[in-house]
């Protein structure tokens, strides 16, 4: 069985109810917003986009369990281009699970890694990977990765294909606009626990599609 490029599992609660988003080919998708509780107590907000016909499912107050991928849209404003990041749902149901929230993608780094550190000297590695899905279409996903994983990941060049495993984060952060004021908002990334080389072979990744 061949093994999957990417692949989302979410367990959590609406945090935004449906609204619709798009038609394509005639299909109608909603977008809505899914907070999943940390250990620590913090929650992460996602954006979930699905299909109508996947959403035909009593969403309450009780916990929704997600399966499907992570799908960038490169987005050109008139402020800019922008990538837009979203789980892309294949099944949604009502469960008693408790949160979840796991990523697993296998993709090509497409520009050097950024390797940095925090004020008290925590390395971080900042990477965008490139993930193929069918019918030669490609997914921009940014990533994190923090410690030892960021050395490794740190020290590999731009065309390298690796298997990562961790969980999508939204985060809140200060855009300073062009007039000097500024705004707060939500970036979106996924915060790698594990990565290697990856075993199978990853092909027609396009770099500079979104740069």
């Amino acid at each position: 069985m061949e093994k999957t490029t990417n692949s989302a599992a979410l367990c959590g609660y609406l945090a935004q109810k449906p609204e619709f988003s798009h038609e394509n080919h005639g299909r109608r998708f909603d977008r809505f917003l899914l907070e999943i509780p940390r250990l620590s107590g913090a929650c992460d907000v996602l954006p979930v986009l699905a299909a109508e016909d996947v959403l035909d499912v009593p969403l309450g107050g009780g916990a929704i369990q997600i399966t499907g991928q992570v799908r960038s849209f490169n987005s050109h404003a008139l402020t800019g281009r922008k990538l837009i990041l979203s789980v892309f749902a294949d099944r949604i149901a009502i469960t008693d699970e408790p949160p979840k929230n796991e990523i697993a993608l296998i993709g090509t780094i497409c520009k050097p890694p950024i390797l940095r550190r925090t004020p008290l000297g925590r390395e971080i590695c900042d990477l965008m990977l490139c993930v193929v899905r069918q019918y030669h279409r490609t997914d921009y996903i940014p990533c994190i990765a923090w410690g030892r994983t960021a050395q490794e990941l740190g020290a590999l060049p731009a065309g390298s294909l690796i298997e990562l495993k961790g969980r999508m984060q939204s985060r809140d952060y200060r855009k300073v606009l062009p007039d000097g004021s500024a705004e707060m908002r939500v970036a979106y990334e996924v915060s790698a626990l594990s990565a290697s080389p990856a075993e199978t072979e990853e092909k027609d990744c396009i770099f500079d599609r979104a740069w």
